[in-house]
């Protein structure tokens, strides 16, 4: 019996309360019995004859047996009565079993608070923290497990369970099933469904939190046996995950994004890692210190691998070698490519399949901290092949899809509703991988916005997949490069004035080639054709004059974009016709001729996989042509008319046909006097239709009879209204035309909710945004300049906390400056006038 009692005891049980008075009894008895053998000794062995056979005294003889006879008597009775199933039971758990953590929260105080005041609400059960990999999670629901050790509360009991990437829905079973006191042995011994119900029944009577760290996708915990908490039981589940889709997949109520630190709270983790004596061992180190802080970009487990290494670096050298080191390759730096690239990568292995790692890989051709443009990244995707099972819209919805799922994996982060950043240190990660991890089948170069002035050498292009030289300084590209494997080229951002003819000749795989934003690139080289792989162009930006008919031979090509070719007057006729597999073109702000404009929009039609369409046209004849067409206006996304001179009025249904029409711009217009709503039932059709619904960015300048802007009450979603140099405009939205559809605004219409910049400017004449007060509860920034009889600003709002506001006025002929009247800034509060900036002219 000591034996299993003492194996029980090793395991962490007690010993059972009828056991301990069993053994208390038996122990009784041994003492008994050793009184009794030495009674034997002492009075019967010793009075005995004939070889102890026989008693010199008999009654002591017989008294003796009487007594061991009742002995043996208590020692049966006692053998029958041990003979127990189980000895030992299990020690009541602790409540909370306190967790190492081997540094304090530092920069996560505010999500910590916010996490821990939602555990006291009855209608949030569960809670999600997701962030990307080495972000500080595990640390904070550390932090939130300790924290019921010293804080007075009334949950039965704490649980803390690891699911890990490599999710066992058993384990987790088990994981639970020991912390809620349930044996060993019937863990190993019952059936799923029987543990899972059992579970259920103890825990239903306890008020638990569940701490869940690490999980992938969705725990089932219904059928582990948790019960689902809701406010009769108050009970609590809180997790961690990288993917934000997980916290809809477990029905959480309330999620917290955990960020990076801000440099103040990355310097306190780097300088705890790294000690007061390092970085006061010399004048130079804190300031190289500081450079290496920003290099990790608020990540605390590079913050904390990086302050390790440095903390018996006390020389400036060798800390501006770190700088380089991180700078150039990080992965080579001590410890990043055994701590934290390989967590991180499980991110990334995580991904769903290989077209999703091939983007994320992409994005990291881009510069540090850049903003990349969503719609020109999912150009380039289209032109390397990875949307190819996708047809037309479906190649760009999937576009967006796969980035939205890269930010729910927390692999990109949101800038704004166009642009998208790579983290430095994930951007770190992915060139390790594409560089060094898959070489073979990635093979990287990247010496994006390092201030080169001349191409590396080109030696080196030889057997490279995709190179990135962009946002330099490159003013010429001396030699032809032998680059047989090449799909992807950015040149974009630098200071080429000219490319030599040959210098795409070997260059038979590039899919992709962008050179935009070349200020100085004047022409393309006639050498372009040998690109016959060419699916994507981009041009945009440039200062190029001619698009030379050369350009015929990229019968492949998807993607053409000359957005913002100012100078570009000359297209071939049929060039543009002759690409037939045309998926995108971007001809926003182009500077091409009216007449190319007409015979432009005659090619357009006859491109039969053309989906996407931004375009600019010169005459009211060409837009006349362009309207005839319903796939023309099907598939534009942005539209500029510019130089109209024989149009006095244009009517708003015929632009409201553009189902997608995101952006307007209508430039030096000389005689149009407005976008007409002809009658209340046109405005009915606009209405019904959802015309201008996708519509967010309005630019109205040089139009000198243009008189308002009523028709944009039907664009829900613009953000952004610029007008300038319209002479006749007194209001922006008029109250007489107005009034023709008010039944129609009074009907949930809410014009301009999501505006968020404005520009008013040189409006001689307007006297009045509108008579009624309109509410810009999103506008961040308005910008009024040089409008000599606005007296009102009628959309301020208490809700406008940020905005900033900036007024530039002028004198009159007296030489009085002209100002607000005091009306226009009454609702502005305290915090909104510290913001509300003045020029000194006024």
């Amino acid at each position: 019996m000591m034996r299993r009692v003492l194996i029980a005891e090793q395991q962490q049980m007690k010993r059972m309360d009828q056991v301990q008075g069993w053994l208390s009894r038996v122990q009784v008895v041994e003492i008994e019995v050793g009184e009794l053998l030495q009674l034997k000794y002492q009075e019967v062995d010793k009075y005995s004859c004939i070889g102890g056979y026989c008693s010199k005294n008999c009654k002591s003889r017989y008294e003796y047996g009487e007594k061991v006879i009742k002995m043996l008597k208590v020692a049966a009775t006692l053998k029958v009565e041990g003979d127990f199933n189980e000895v030992a039971e299990r020690l009541p758990e602790d409540p909370v079993d306190e967790r190492p953590i081997e540094q304090a929260i530092v920069g996560l105080e505010s999500t910590f608070d916010k996490v821990w005041r939602c555990l006291g609400e009855e209608s949030v059960g569960i809670i999600g923290l997701y962030g990307m990999g080495g972000v500080g999670k595990t640390t904070l629901l550390t932090q939130i497990n300790n924290k019921f050790l010293n804080t007075e509360n009334d949950f039965d009991v704490v649980i803390w369970v690891v699911a890990s990437k490599d999710l066992r829905i058993e384990r987790i079973q088990e994981k639970i099933g020991k912390r809620i006191g349930l044996s060993e042995d019937y863990l190993r011994s019952e059936s799923f469904e029987e543990k899972a119900s059992k579970i259920f029944k103890i825990m239903s009577k306890k008020k638990f939190v569940l701490l869940l760290d690490d999980i992938w996708e969705r725990v089932d915990l219904n059928k582990v046996g948790v019960p689902t908490p809701n406010p009769k039981m108050a009970s609590k589940i809180v997790f961690t995950t990288r993917i934000f889709d997980v916290c809809g997949f477990m029905d959480a109520h309330r999620n917290f994004k955990v960020t990076c630190l801000t440099y103040e709270d990355s310097w306190k983790l780097f300088q705890s890692k790294v000690g007061k004596e390092t970085l006061d061992s010399h004048p130079d180190i804190l300031e190289l210190a500081e450079t290496v802080v920003n290099e990790c970009a608020g990540l605390p487990l590079a913050l904390i691998t990086i302050g390790r290494a440095m903390a018996n670096k006390k020389t400036p050298e060798e800390w501006s070698y770190a700088i380089q080191v991180l700078r150039r390759s990080a992965s080579e730096f001590a410890r990043m490519g055994k701590e934290v690239y390989p967590l991180l990568k499980f991110s990334y292995d995580s991904l769903s399949n290989d077209t999703l790692r091939s983007c994320l890989l992409y994005c990291a051709l881009f510069p540090e901290d850049y903003n990349i443009f969503k719609r020109d990244l999912i150009d380039y995707w289209i032109g390397e092949g990875f949307l190819d099972e996708y047809d037309n819209w479906a190649a760009q919805n999937k576009g967006y899809y796969i980035i939205g799922v890269l930010l729910d994996a927390c692999l990109l982060e949101k800038k704004d509703d166009d642009y998208v950043k790579m983290h430095d240190v994930i951007r770190d990660m992915a060139l390790w991988i594409a560089c060094d991890i898959e070489k073979e089948k990635e093979n990287f170069l990247v010496h994006a916005g390092e201030g080169l002035t001349e191409a590396k050498t080109i030696i080196e292009w030889e057997g490279i997949k995709r190179l990135s030289l962009m946002e330099n300084k490159i003013s010429h590209l001396s030699n032809a490069p032998r680059c047989p494997q090449l799909q992807t080229l950015f040149l974009n951002r630098n200071k080429l004035g000219s490319i030599r003819n040959d210098f795409f000749e070997f260059m038979p795989s590039l899919r992709v080639l962008n050179l935009s934003h070349n200020c100085y690139l004047w022409s393309l080289p006639t050498g372009i054709s040998a690109l016959v792989s060419l699916q994507c162009l981009d041009v945009s930006g440039t200062d190029i004059k001619l698009l030379p008919i050369e350009l015929k031979a990229l019968k492949n090509l998807k993607c053409l974009n000359l957005e913002y070719t100012l100078f570009l007057n000359r297209i071939p006729q049929n060039l543009i016709s002759n690409f037939p597999r045309l998926h995108v073109l971007r001809m926003f702000s182009c500077g091409y001729l009216s007449q190319t404009a007409e015979f432009l929009v005659e090619e357009l039609r006859y491109l039969e996989n053309l989906n996407v369409l931004s375009i600019t046209l010169k005459s009211f004849c060409a837009l006349r042509r362009f309207l005839d067409s319903e796939k023309l206006q099907c598939c534009t996304q942005s539209l500029s008319l510019e130089d109209f001179d024989n149009s006095e009025a244009l009517n708003v249904l015929s632009l409201a046909e553009m189902k997608h029409l995101g952006a307007l711009n209508i430039y030096s217009c000389a005689h149009l006097e407005e976008l007409a709503i002809n009658n209340a039932e046109q405005a009915q059709v606009i209405r019904q239709n959802h015309g201008f619904h996708h519509l967010r960015m309005i630019h109205i300048e040089s139009c000198f009879k243009f008189r308002d802007l009523t028709w944009l009450i039907f664009a829900p979603k613009l953000e952004i209204i610029h007008i300038s140099s319209c002479q006749e405009v007194e209001e922006t939205i008029s109250v007489a035309k107005l009034s023709a559809v008010e039944g129609l605004v009074s009907r949930n219409l809410n014009p301009f909710a999501k505006l968020q910049y404005l520009t008013l400017e040189d409006l001689r004449n307007l006297r009045i945004i509108c008579q009624k007060t309109l509410f810009f509860q999103d506008l961040k920034e308005a910008r009024i300049s040089n409008c000599p009889k606005l007296k009102k600003l009628a959309f301020i709002s208490e809700s406008m906390r940020d905005c900033k506001i900036f007024v530039n006025g002028e004198r009159d002929r007296d030489g009085k400056l002209l100002q607000l009247e005091d009306k226009a800034i009454k609702n502005l509060n305290l915090s909104l006038l510290k913001q509300f900036f003045v020029s000194s002219s006024v």
